[in-house]
């Protein structure tokens, strides 16, 4: 197991040290023929209508009323924490334990806006296999898309919770095909958004159960991240940002069906696929959004999070936590 965290480490600080030779400003420059500030920001996932306000605050020209033109970026999470913690990209979209890793490494990224309360992440089964605890997994075939990201935590949370290890189940890396993987057999149990997959299999007729991470710890979740050096030295920066990434949440939340809309300019076949089963992940995930106040991160989720991954040996000394969120951007 160890390996694992330390092949991850080297690779995010291998990842920092080439991006950093790299101009830092090249992302931050207005072309000649702009006044919009061009921000690429990655995603940490392929599009789907569960970034309605992302797109949404595109379509309604929240972004560009804060001064800012976004590019979509479908990179991994941790691809974006290493572009973010060396100045090359001032934004990226990742879950709160990135933030808490990246950190322990000496990298300064900061998380700024919450757009999750609850851990969106959980174990789907289909209802045949009895698995409703996660002490049940022991023995079980468990996909997951790969080891890294909020599935991977989300996944070691969940066997902390019922008492297991990575040894005690059979884990196998399936990318991002966990429907296709479970309606095959080819898995018993797979780890998911639970406002995703399990919303996919129930629309084909499988009876499921899903454990999601949120019953059993309340942990920080997705959200916005910039650097310490974007923090302090273009704080207006951040604070666009925020505003335009909370607008958005606030009004896919309050308008589903105009956000539902707006997503079909940016999820290829979204407008061809089934519209009940992707309007059901949209009310889903709108359901898990941090919506009082909007934006805020919650310290005893951060204080959870620290603890977890300390009890998992992902994190080797305690960290300095105020350092690593701020909740100076949330609506007050």
């Amino acid at each position: 197991m160890m390996n694992k965290i330390v092949f991850y480490l080297m690779s995010l600080l291998t990842a920092v040290f080439l991006l950093t030779s790299c101009n830092p400003e090249a992302e931050l420059e207005q072309p000649e023929t702009s006044e919009l500030t061009q921000i690429r920001l990655p995603m940490g996932y392929i599009p789907n209508v569960q970034y309605a306000p992302f797109y949404a605050a595109v379509q309604q020209e929240f972004f560009s009323e804060e001064g800012l033109e976004i590019e979509f970026d479908y990179s991994f999470e941790t691809d974006g924490v290493a572009l973010v913690a060396a100045n090359e990209l001032p934004f990226a979209l990742v879950s709160g334990e990135q933030v808490l890793l990246a950190r322990q490494q000496g990298l300064p990224v900061v998380f700024v806006a919450s757009w999750y309360k609850d851990y969106p992440v959980g174990i789907v089964s289909k209802a045949e296999q009895n698995i409703t605890h996660p002490s049940h997994l022991a023995g079980k075939r468990v996909g997951i898309p790969g080891l890294f990201g909020a599935s991977y935590v989300g996944l070691r949370a969940l066997l902390h919770a019922g008492g297991l290890s990575e040894d005690d189940i059979i884990l196998e890396s399936i990318g991002f095909n966990q429907v296709e993987a479970l309606s095959a057999d080819q898995i018993d149990a797979a780890v998911i958004y639970v406002t995703n997959e399990p919303i996919q299999l129930a629309s084909q007729g499988y009876e499921i159960n899903v454990i999601p991470v949120a019953d059993y710890a309340l942990l920080a979740s997705n959200g916005l991240i910039t650097n310490e050096t974007v923090l302090k030295e273009n704080p207006d920066l951040v604070m666009h940002m925020v505003e335009a990434m909370l607008r958005g949440i606030n009004f896919t939340s309050a308008h589903p069906e105009e956000a539902f809309e707006d997503s079909k300019n940016f999820v290829e076949g979204l407008a061809q696929s089934d519209q009940d089963v992707q309007q059901a992940v949209l009310a889903a995930s709108i359901a898990l959004y941090q919506l009082e106040p909007l934006g805020y991160s919650d310290p005893a989720a951060w204080e959870n999070m620290e603890n977890l991954l300390l009890d998992m040996g992902l994190l080797t000394t305690s960290l300095d936590l105020k350092a690593a969120y701020s909740n100076e951007f949330s609506r007050k």
